[in-house]
């Protein structure tokens, strides 16, 4: 971890919406910082690429340099985008080396429960240091955790001279059991066709024959002769 980091910083000549979309544009993030017992309240923007590299440094204390003069700070408040890609705006606040300060810390869970699934009920915990002490993350071992076991904040191993604030009983995390639903198969319906009567020309099987097919039969049940041709 790196004790400061400076950042050069340009007042905000206009504030608002459409002036901070053009600063974006250009790859600057409009900042501010409050005001305080000797200091007032300063909107001002730094170059993106810069502070996002810090980021990537786990920077947390930043020396403003801003109009010829210095302010160490602490970022409060990363506001981003409605997708989550991109900084649209950063909350620093003022602080002083020799003082301790509250710090939002992340918590790096390392492992995995015994049996269950891991449940992720806290990310970040508040501490108290001073600032060049704020840890980059808190580790948090999870693989003793059984079924149902819980983890509470006051497990953390907080480094020495830090101060957990968060509460002790926070939940941090919690290994759950899987529930697996098996459905019952649905029997497949009945073939209609077998249900239904048999085809009418199966009806029609003892049917008589056709009349016509043969000759007409006269009285006495023999055939008629046809009509002898003249001579």
């Amino acid at each position: 971890m790196k004790n400061t980091e400076a950042l050069k910083a340009e007042a905000r000549a206009k504030v608002g919406s459409r002036h901070a979309r053009k600063l974006r544009a250009s790859g600057r993030i409009p900042a501010s910082l409050p005001s305080d017992e000797s200091n007032p309240h300063v909107d001002f923007h730094i170059d993106g690429h810069m502070f996002m590299a810090t980021r990537r440094r786990h920077t947390h204390v930043y020396d403003i340099q801003l109009d010829g003069k210095s302010q160490h700070a602490l970022v409060r408040e990363l506001q981003w985008d409605t997708f989550g890609d991109a900084i649209i705006h950063i909350d620093f606040k003022r602080v002083r080396l020799d003082v301790k300060t509250d710090a939002d810390v992340e918590l790096e869970f390392v492992g995995h429960p015994k049996g269950g699934l891991l449940n992720h009920l806290v990310t970040h915990v508040k501490i108290r240091a001073i600032p060049t002490q704020i840890p980059d993350s808190i580790e948090v071992p999870v693989s003793h955790l059984m079924p149902g076991g819980v983890i509470y904040a006051r497990e953390l191993v907080i480094p020495e001279g830090v101060e957990l604030v968060t509460a002790p009983e926070t939940k941090i995390a919690n290994a759950v059991i899987q529930k697996v639903i098996e459905e019952t198969p649905v029997p497949a319906a009945a073939d209609a066709a077998s249900t239904v009567a048999a085809p009418a020309a199966d009806a029609k099987a003892g049917a008589k024959p056709d009349a016509k097919a043969g000759a007409k039969p006269d009285a006495k049940g023999d055939a008629k002769p046809g009509k002898p041709a003249k001579e």
